[in-house]
């Protein structure tokens, strides 16, 4: 501890606690949460080259799958990289700008992925509900322009709250109860009173989080009403797969996010909290590229026309 309290006082950076003890119990969790990350980046890499490989691809809905799929890769690769290293080194400090870095990361992919998923639900609610009308209403353009403002809305955000966050002034502790920097645990270790910039959180979180989730909310309500009066059997069922898939990936986002930050924060567990952040920052993107790849026979298909292709050009 006294090693800890002089680097507390002798450094502009930050102390991470950490996910696992440096037990082996914790380097068979830390070993689990590598094979995790290796998992996410191949499969997240994967969904990415198929789709922009394969023509047969090249629609707004494989579009946005494509840019989830690059969200998710950035996601887990600001957190767990740092977190090995650390593990490794037994040196848990990170630097101002390697802070501020990881907490830029993480809440430009935090609100750009549910802007993200509100347009990928509306494209499913247009396919669906105007099959007719989806030339029209969900071409490119319009996909581009869904995909441009999710980006530019969420780095706008992210980028005003980390340059807060890091010239606020820190004068009870450097040491972060976390496995990465974000702007939750940063705000105990302030020396000033944040009352009013915790309502600017709040505010950007019922934007970025709480907005979206309503929107995905009312198009799969219209979605779901639709496929339920459906005649034709085999419709349904596909209409259904689409559907079931896309409020998978949307169950397994949103359901932390809620529980942490639409939470009082009395009720907030610094413990609790980096559980449920394993989940969404490390657990949901080696899950996305598996849901959408097992239960997509479009996807399915591209892998084998691509990779089949190229095994039989090296043949």
């Amino acid at each position: 501890m006294e090693q800890l309290e002089e680097w507390n006082q002798t450094t502009t950076g930050f102390f991470l606690l950490g996910l696992f003890p440096p037990t082996k119990t914790g380097l068979l969790l830390f070993l689990l949460v590598v094979l995790i990350f290796i998992i996410a980046s191949l499969g997240n890499s994967t969904m990415i080259l198929l789709i922009w490989m394969d023509v047969h691809l090249h629609t707004p809905m494989y579009i946005l799958l494509s840019q989830l799929s690059l969200m998710d890769l950035i996601y887990i690769c600001s957190t767990v990289p740092k977190m090995a290293v650390n593990f490794l080194s037994r040196d848990n400090s990170i630097s101002l700008v390697g802070c501020g870095f990881q907490s830029f990361c993480f809440l430009l992919i935090a609100a750009a992925e549910g802007l993200l998923l509100a347009s990928m639900s509306y494209d499913c609610y247009v396919a669906i509900c105007h099959p007719l009308h989806y030339p029209i209403l969900m071409n490119k353009r319009m996909c581009l322009l869904m995909i441009a403002g999710s980006w530019v809305s969420s780095s706008i955000n992210s980028i005003f709250h980390t340059v807060y966050a890091l010239y606020l002034p820190y004068c009870k502790s450097r040491i972060i109860n976390h496995f990465f920097c974000g702007i939750s645990a940063m705000l105990p270790l302030a020396c000033m009173d944040t009352w009013v910039y915790e309502y600017a959180v709040l505010f950007s979180t019922n934007l970025f989080l709480l907005v979206p989730f309503l929107g995905i909310m009312a198009s799969y309500g219209r979605v779901l009403y639709a496929v339920h009066h459906m005649h034709s059997s085999q419709g349904r069922k596909k209409a259904f797969t689409t559907c079931s898939t896309h409020l998978t990936v949307v169950s397994f986002y949103y359901a932390p996010f809620v529980y942490t930050y639409l939470r009082p924060p009395s009720l907030h567990s610094p413990q609790e909290d980096k559980n449920l952040a394993v989940f969404y920052t490390i657990l949901t993107p080696m899950l996305n590229p598996i849901i959408y790849s097992l239960r997509n026979k479009e996807v399915l298909g591209a892998l084998h026309r691509v990779f089949g292709r190229s095994l039989l050009q090296k043949e």
